[in-house]
């Protein structure tokens, strides 16, 4: 019988062949392994290209890490093949170009240049659909282009003041006693016990 492959094109030898030869293949297998933690990068032409993962073979399908390049003309249609491959991509587009990612005639996601997405091919044949999955399974790191951050439990400040701008205020913790700084020297104190301490007069009643 002949071998068979998974879903990711390893080949695996049924019982008793590849005598003396075996061997070939395990590296080979190695080396597709070696791809799913590696960058591809992917130079694309024209207006279309197709991105193989073939059984057997090390391709640059295999890759989960995809870096877009080359000089395509337009936007560029990148069939992923074959349509029953199940795999997530996470790309880069620096081709310069819109990069749309095909798998059958299901959704289609598109990457603009300059951009990064996390994307999901769902393998199901002819109907199978890429699926754009970033907001899902990325984790922000910056809140600067979030304009509704929201809390889904308490903040710990990690031991680190909360600055506010480029103003010279801060909010601090010491020991117990949350501390309000100007320019680095404590102006307002919350102590634990519930005093409050300020450096100068408090004004009740005033115009702000």
């Amino acid at each position: 019988m002949a071998s068979s492959y998974t879903n990711i094109g390893l080949e695996k030898p049924n019982t008793g062949e590849q005598a003396g030869t075996w061997g070939d293949t395990t590296n080979t297998n190695f080396d597709i392994i070696d791809r799913l933690g590696g960058v591809g990068t992917i130079s694309l032409s024209g207006t279309t290209h197709t991105l193989t993962a073939s059984d057997g073979t090390a391709s640059e399908g295999q890759f989960n890490f995809l870096n877009l390049a080359g000089s395509p003309s337009g936007t560029n249609t990148i069939t992923v093949s074959p349509n029953t491959l199940k795999k997530f991509f996470i790309v880069y587009n620096g081709s310069g170009q819109t990069a749309t990612f095909s798998q059958g005639s299901g959704a289609n996601v598109s990457v603009s240049n300059g951009t990064s997405k996390i994307i999901f091919c769902d393998g199901a044949g002819s109907g199978a659909a890429v699926t754009d999955v970033s907001n899902v399974l990325s984790v922000p790191t910056d809140l600067v282009n979030d304009t509704s951050p929201q809390l889904g439990g308490t903040l710990d400040t990690n031991s680190q003041a909360i600055q506010f701008g480029s103003s010279k205020w801060t909010i601090e913790l010491s020991g117990n006693n949350l501390l309000f700084k100007y320019n680095g020297t404590a102006k307002i104190k919350f102590a634990d016990d519930g005093e409050i301490v300020t450096v100068d007069d408090v004004t009740a009643f005033g115009s702000i």
